[in-house]
């Protein structure tokens, strides 16, 4: 008899053991469908924020591929407007220079042609440096007729000038 209560009560209690582990699992089953959706939701979300940071990655890769275009055509545009300011600044030192020389070769034929006392009259009231520049554009022949007739003090002086020779300029000259 103590065997079969025994045997019993084993049946009842592994009865009642099985419900009790279903009921778990029942219970653990809806945790665990819980835990799947907070997850399922968490990958959503990490989806939508790695799509919209992609998103504006491309925007910003595309502003900034724009903004070097732009770039890259202000240089060109710079680079076309340098070398347009440097091929006009070219021209107008020839224009500079030949008006230069046009200058100095007419002062030069109009002193060749002058009488030697009429030249070295107005060269004794010039500069030195002044009175050496035009000079030294001169003929030798004509220039020891001016200074022949110029006061020997400033004809001396001017004749240290042109030996130094050009620029007789006294601010541009280098001492």
């Amino acid at each position: 008899m103590k065997i079969i209560f025994l045997i019993l009560s084993l049946v009842i209690f592994s009865f009642a053991a099985s419900v009790d582990c279903t009921q778990i699992f029942e219970s653990r089953k809806s945790e665990l469908l819980q835990e799947i959706e907070k997850i399922d939701e968490a990958r959503q979300s990490f989806e939508a924020l790695k799509a919209a940071t992609n998103s504006l990655f491309d925007q910003q890769k595309a502003k900034v591929a724009a903004d070097k275009k732009v770039l890259s055509q202000k240089e060109e545009e710079l680079k076309q407007k340098q070398k347009y300011i440097e091929d006009l600044i070219a021209k107008n030192q020839k224009l500079l220079d030949a008006v230069k020389g046009a200058k100095n070769d007419k002062i030069t034929e109009t002193y060749t042609k002058m009488k030697d006392s009429a030249a070295a009259g107005i060269f004794e009231n010039l500069s030195t440096d002044e009175a050496s520049a035009i000079i030294f554009a001169l003929p030798a022949k004509k220039i020891s007729q001016i200074l022949a007739k110029m006061d020997p003090l400033k004809a001396s002086k001017v004749t240290e000038r042109l030996r130094l020779g050009p620029p007789f300029d006294v601010k541009k000259r280098v001492k």
